[in-house]
């Protein structure tokens, strides 16, 4: 049986949220599951060896460029695209009629989907739960998981020098907005405190942008340089082999923090200024809001008052 899983939100997190939801459909129908997700999702570089995703196909469409599946010929090479797989079943994470149709015309007999035109305030993770559940009768609670070979692992372990006497732990220092990037110094009292009772590796995972740079920079010029290994040089798939050796995650609202959850790494999540929700969805999060708030959302602008102390306070707990 071939299934496709229409998920077209932007990002490697919301791809990494819906996993259980594929998951949960690879179990029902006993099949891997092939899913179209947006090109900046990066999936490709994540779920190449988890073994209920079957083929990854990428939607080309953004509102910023001229790209292949935008527009109406867009659609029509959309379906060219996915009628070639010869689908049995398709279900579509959105309620846009623009997939229903394209479903249609790529020759799919069995269309699963959100209720048309009801897009306004879908929750991220309630309104998938609800759909599987009214379409299939399936409860949902698992936390998304990625799956990694062995043998990427060890030949990690060598590479780095990973020393399983040490802690080993990652520091997702970037993010996607510069309002969800904690400051250096924040990052530095941790690592100054943790040092001074453990024997600690810190693994540093950003991006290439300017201003994740300089955070970077900020640690690595630091006196604790010799206790920081820098990442920004890797792959998202060259490191998630690194990850899975770490003992714990600590990272800003970014895709590492999804990433490490997901492998099944305890990961204490920085949330400044997102919506909740995307830090304490699996049950490997461990989230810390700014100083002075009940919770967090978009408009938030925390990123100064992240407390190191709840931060060093949390890790200490979750180690022990």
């Amino acid at each position: 049986m071939k299934i496709l899983a229409v998920q077209n939100r932007m990002g490697i997190g919301d791809t990494v949220i819906f996993l259980p939801f594929i998951k949960a459909l690879a179990k029902k129908f006993d099949s891997p599951i092939s899913i179209l997700v947006k090109e900046n999702s990066k999936a490709d570089q994540f779920l190449h060896q988890t073994n209920y995703i079957d083929k990854i196909l990428f939607l080309e469409r953004d509102k910023n460029n001229n790209n292949r599946h935008d527009g109406f010929l867009g659609s029509f090479k959309l379906i060219q695209d996915i009628k070639k797989h010869n689908f049995d079943k398709i279900f579509i994470f959105n309620s846009s009629l623009r997939f229903y149709l394209i479903a249609k015309f790529s020759g799919i007999y069995e269309i699963y989907q959100y209720p048309l035109f009801k897009k306004y305030k879908q929750h991220i993770t309630n309104t998938p739960k609800k759909f599987i559940k009214d379409k299939l009768n399936l409860e949902v609670e698992e936390n998304p998981e990625i799956q990694i070979n062995g043998n990427l692992i060890s030949e990690s372990i060598e590479r780095f020098q990973i020393n399983k006497d040490q802690t080993n732990i990652l520091l997702g220092i970037g993010g996607s907005g510069p309002t969800k990037r904690i400051p250096a110094i924040t990052f530095l009292n941790v690592i100054e405190k943790l040092s001074k009772i453990r024997d600690c590796k810190f693994f540093l995972a950003t991006g290439k942008n300017n201003e994740e740079q300089v955070l970077l920079n900020e640690i690595l010029q630091s006196k604790y340089r010799n206790l920081c290994v820098p990442l920004d040089d890797l792959s998202i798939k060259e490191t998630l082999p690194i990850i899975k050796r770490c003992d714990l995650s600590i990272c800003n609202d970014s895709s590492f923090s999804h990433l490490s959850a997901a492998l099944d790494i305890k990961t204490i999540t920085l949330m400044a200024d997102t919506p909740l929700i995307y830090g304490n969805y699996s049950s490997k999060m461990f989230p810390i809001i700014p100083d002075g708030e009940e919770t967090v959302t978009h408009g938030t602008l925390g990123k100064e008052k992240i407390n190191p102390k709840k931060i060093f306070d949390k890790i200490i707990k979750i180690l022990n």
